[in-house]
């Protein structure tokens, strides 16, 4: 039913262009789109070109929001490949984004957990995913 489909996951935030920054520069997703002071919202689509899936991070103008509910809130990129994960390690190490400890520690065994700045979680996982 879904299959061929856009995704767009969208989520606000209180600090939208660290949230940027931090999928952008760390993750290296790039900007898709953006828009201003659209009906006092603010936001960033940001993602892969030609891919069907993003994010789409927003902020209301005079909202606040708050951080992730826990920290067991995740977002899991599977990097099969060893040199591509550790890489995106680097970068985000480079970055000035330092590793957490998992809240579950399943993802401790292959993967590395960054926390962005609204507190939510993302798991560098370096596995193949199948169902």
């Amino acid at each position: 039913m879904l299959q061929g489909k856009v995704l767009r996951v969208a989520r606000p935030t209180d600090c939208l262009d660290r949230v940027v920054h931090f999928y952008t520069e760390g993750l290296g997703l790039q900007i898709l789109d953006r828009f201003e002071n659209h009906e006092g919202f603010d936001g960033v689509m940001v993602g892969m070109p030609g891919e069907s899936h993003h994010f789409e991070f927003i902020h209301q103008r005079g909202h606040i929001v708050g951080g992730a509910p826990t920290q067991d809130n995740l977002i899991v990129f599977y990097l099969p490949n060893q040199q591509e994960w550790q890489q995106a390690v680097e970068r985000m190490k480079a970055m000035g984004f330092e590793p957490v400890n998992s809240y579950n520690p399943y993802w401790d065994k292959d993967g590395v957990t960054f926390e962005d700045p609204d507190g939510y979680r993302v798991v560098l996982q370096n596995a193949e995913w199948s169902l």
